[in-house]
């Protein structure tokens, strides 16, 4: 089987660690041109990407923009259009994690995880779907979590917000169906990040025993699942979340 991304243009935000770092290098891998989303120029994130580039001889371009501000990603989304190539995929990936029980979540901290986990990431999507509605071609990957299905003593503005993706995508599909436009969503569960870091021990082991399979996921199980979304063998798939969290339940 050749690559499955060759000739395939996707944007990516939040490159720069975690789940998406592991997908930029996947999809690299597997051929596509490539827009990498990150907050801030990083050197090293630099460094990595120009071995991609070298080792794979495909196209990364960095995009810099801050999800808590809409500006910023206006800006970010108009360097991706002004470059004139038809987008092929949106793999939206960034986003925030917040601790806290309900009655200690302030107001102003619910509305922030709502706008970086959701909110920012419908305006990067209102950008590029409409380039795609153009092409007559397209598919989205929303990144939830299983505590968006499930919910997660401990993180109500993250589970809301992760919610609220499931229903976009959901909704997305149908209204973007009739352009060749896919929209999905994959539902992580416990995935060795830097985000699952911040979560207390007893509960990182508890999460793992509930696992048929009894581990911790790795980014690229993730990445793998996105890059058969992402491609045409998904070709028939849409309004779906696929849960990647080895059967917690």
């Amino acid at each position: 089987m050749g690559q499955l991304l060759k000739d395939k243009t996707i944007v990516i935000t939040g490159c720069l660690r975690g789940i998406g770092k592991t997908t930029l290098e996947v999809f690299a891998q597997q051929g596509a041109t490539i827009f990498a989303c990150i907050q801030y120029p990083d050197p090293a994130f630099d460094v990595f990407i120009q071995e991609l580039k070298q080792k794979h001889s495909v196209e990364i371009t960095p995009v810099y923009f801050d999800l808590s501000d809409e500006e910023a990603i206006k800006t970010g989304m108009k360097q991706i259009l002004a470059a004139k190539i038809p987008i092929d995929g949106l793999v939206n990936i960034a986003g925030m994690v917040y601790n806290g029980l309900f009655h200690m979540t302030n107001m102003e901290t619910m509305r922030k995880v709502i706008e970086i986990d959701f909110v920012s990431q419908m305006l990067v999507t209102q950008y590029i779907s409409k380039m795609m509605i153009k092409n007559k071609r397209g598919s989205i990957v929303n990144i939830s979590s299983i505590a968006g299905i499930d919910g997660n003593p401990g993180q109500i503005a993250y589970s809301s917000a992760k919610a609220a993706l499931i229903g976009a995508t959901k909704t997305l599909s149908g209204e973007l169906g009739q352009h060749n436009i896919r929209v999905n969503a994959i539902a992580p569960g416990i995935i060795l990040t830097d985000m699952t870091k911040e979560l207390a021990r007893e509960k990182f082991d508890d999460l793992v025993k509930k696992s048929k399979i009894p581990r911790a996921g790795t980014p690229e199980e993730v990445a793998n699942v996105l890059l058969y979304l992402i491609s045409d063998m998904s070709a028939y798939v849409t309004g779906q979340v696929i849960r990647v969290d080895g059967g917690i339940g």
